[in-house]
């Protein structure tokens, strides 16, 4: 049973952008004909919605007894008491109040975000902030494997 899994996409404005990058490479090349210009339009569009896919496609799963948050597979077992974080909150953790040593998946366009410590005394990074769009959920997932847990 996987208790939670979400994919934090990129927001639709992105992927304008991406256009808008396209319609700019074909801008450069246009002095050099309609054909680069072409090329200018469909690779500079093709470049850009692939870096804009590979930033805004990240994953956050608890799965087999552990949170995995992008690269970060951390045990449930290592991980405190989840804080669900909105509004100024959310804004504070991922600025004046972020320690540097912490795993911080950061999605500034998403205005909610989790904040798990981590308690495991081997590991110095003292906590988890995981931008999320269900906070609450990934939550009681986590707090759902913990108890399970043996």
């Amino acid at each position: 049973m996987q208790p939670y899994e979400e994919r934090l996409t990129a927001p639709r404005s992105w992927w304008f952008a991406s256009v808008l990058v396209g319609v700019a490479m074909a801008l450069i090349m246009l002095p050099f004909g309609t054909l680069p210009l072409l090329g200018g339009l469909v690779g500079g569009t093709a470049v850009a919605a692939v870096v804009t896919s590979a930033y805004g496609s990240v994953r956050i799963r608890v799965v087999a007894g552990s949170l995995v948050a992008g690269d970060a597979r951390i045990p449930v077992s290592a991980l405190g008491e989840a804080e669900v974080l909105t509004g100024e909150e959310t804004r504070a953790w991922r600025s004046y109040k972020a320690d540097p040593r912490a795993y911080m998946l950061l999605r500034a366009y998403i205005p909610t975000a989790l904040r798990v410590p981590i308690t495991d005394p081997d590991d110095p990074t003292p906590y988890a902030y995981v931008s999320t769009r269900h906070p609450e959920a990934l939550a009681e997932a986590l707090k759902t494997v913990r108890q399970s847990a043996p």
